[in-house]
């Protein structure tokens, strides 16, 4: 069976968030490609993981036998986080910018997960785990336009996601999704419109496709146990 991590952070809820209601198309498509699969849903905004603190740091480059009660049980908290992520065969996250960077309650995950000599370091072990971001935005900051300089989102995510925990990154960006509520932007409703119909087709597309691929992986493999 496959397992999915899904972790959403935005604020809020159901389908007045983009990246909520993405991460929930991607997710049925996933589901319907894998009934018998299991689903770890994590909803960062209504069980926030707790921020880092100097005894879940400090833990984490102390050997088990000299933590204090503390040190302990802070970094049992990580390593049920960071099992969940190693578990996980594809991770799925709803990444919404929030004042051009990413939430803190998702910093405040990826802070607990990062784990020099396990999670980050020569081997990740999660390396190679696909994981789709749905990085959403109120504006466009696509190249070439103004703000281009502003995204601080797949930049901050490629670095730590890809390139650390070596993981296997694609994006879906919904953007100018505050359009509909900004009577400044109406004008660019009809670009909202056709980037959210973008993100639903590529939500459906590339859940499919990580299955079908997962399915032939773990298809290959079987094969070469049998021989």
């Amino acid at each position: 069976m496959t397992t999915l991590l899904h972790i959403d952070s935005s604020v809020l809820p159901g389908e007045a968030s983009s990246s909520r209601s993405v991460s929930a198309a991607f997710r049925r498509t996933w589901e319907e490609q894998h009934p018998e699969g299991t689903v770890i849903y994590r909803d960062l905004a209504a069980d926030p993981v707790p921020h880092i603190t100097a005894a879940a740091w400090t833990a984490g480059f102390t050997a088990p036998a000299e933590h204090t009660p503390e040190q302990s049980a802070a970094f049992a908290a990580r390593v049920k986080l960071i099992e969940e992520l190693e578990a996980a065969d594809a991770i799925l996250i709803g990444a919404p910018m929030y004042n051009f960077s990413i939430p803190s309650t998702l910093k405040a995950w990826l802070d607990s997960v990062f784990l020099l000599g396990r999670t980050a370091g020569g081997a990740p072990s999660a390396q190679g785990t696909p994981v789709i971001v749905i990085a959403s935005r109120g504006g466009s900051y696509a190249p070439g336009t103004p703000r281009e300089g502003f995204e601080f989102v797949q930049n901050y995510l490629e670095a730590v996601l890809k390139e650390t925990l070596g993981l296997d990154l694609d994006f879906i960006v919904p953007e100018l999704t505050l359009a509909p509520r900004n009577p400044a932007m109406s004008e660019l409703i009809p670009l909202y419109e056709v980037s959210r119909k973008r993100a639903f087709e590529e939500a459906a597309t590339k859940a499919k496709e990580l299955a079908e691929r997962l399915a032939a992986e773990a298809a290959e493999a079987a094969g070469r146990d049998a021989r």
